[in-house]
């Protein structure tokens, strides 16, 4: 049985939530600069170009990219020989959003009652979805999520009769609702199959995927590659403004399901989708 102490915990969810903000990751970053090549529209052109600079300004700067800092939303894969000393991991994970957000200058934007709406002033509790699995360290992804696009989320209960037809139009319907809201060009996160919430877990998921993998089955691929052809031709563009490059990516995962049922869950995320992921 290995042993980690909750300060270890600590350090790195603060270190994460403050990194995650500040730099976008590589592979976005090859996406946006290949988009705006190809972009038609100058406008949309003009708007991927102040997106690097504006990434450029972030990270030379060390300063948060977006002034939405996010709810942070935290996947841990703790594996089943690690035992956690000094406290609860809990309690770890959120002590270290807490110290991020403070010391990293970050925008603190949860609120203690849905309708109350007082600020918790420190930016917690985190979104923290736990799995256990084999050996002895824990994996964790700290992806803040702002709610420009957290709102445009959406879930369609479809019949089986529906089919991969009827899943197609509940994703493109999605983003052609959203629009310009999400802040595009946009990540397209889907979840296929499962419950209610575990449609919905798997599209927020399938945002932390990097944008250059495939799904690993070819059918899921194939529909990956369809959507995002389809969807850069809605004409939303970048800042929702018109051209091609409406989104970056369509990330798909799916799960076993009910013989009566067939979820959709759609999570999208603005261009940024901020993830950064340790293993301790």
């Amino acid at each position: 049985m290995r042993e980690i102490l909750v300060d270890e915990i600590i350090s790195n969810i603060k270190e994460m939530c403050i990194e995650a903000n500040y730099f976008v990751s590589n592979d976005i970053i090859s996406a946006i600069q290949e988009s705006t090549i190809k972009e038609k529209s100058p406008i949309g052109k003009e708007i991927l170009s102040q997106i690097q600079e504006n990434a450029s300004i972030a990270k030379e700067k060390k300063m948060p990219m977006c002034q939405d800092t996010g709810m942070a939303v935290v996947f841990c894969e703790i594996g089943q020989e690690v035992h956690v000393i000094g406290d609860n991991i809990t309690n770890a994970i959120n002590e270290g959003v807490r110290r991020g957000y403070k010391d990293g200058f970050l925008r603190k934007s949860v609120v203690k009652d849905p309708f109350n709406r007082e600020n918790t002033n420190d930016n917690t509790p985190a979104i923290i979805h736990y799995d256990i699995v084999e050996g002895d360290k824990i994996k964790i992804t700290v992806a803040p999520k702002g709610f420009g696009s957290e709102n445009m989320s959406k879930i369609t209960m479809l019949k089986p009769a529906d089919g991969i037809d009827g899943a197609k139009q509940a994703i493109i319907t999605a983003v052609e609702q959203a629009g310009g809201n999400a802040c595009p060009p946009m990540v397209v996160g889907v979840g296929i199959g499962g419950t209610f919430e575990k449609a919905a877990l798997l599209s927020k998921k399938a945002l932390i995927r990097p944008i250059n993998e495939r799904s690993s089955s070819e059918y899921v691929k194939d529909m990956e590659e369809e959507l995002l052809y389809k969807i850069n031709k809605l004409g939303i563009g970048p800042g929702g403004l018109g051209g091609i490059t409406t989104a970056l990516a369509v990330n798909i995962e799916t799960y076993p399901t009910h013989i009566a049922g067939l979820p959709v869950a759609v999570n999208i995320s603005c261009h940024a989708t901020r993830h950064v992921t340790r293993t301790i």
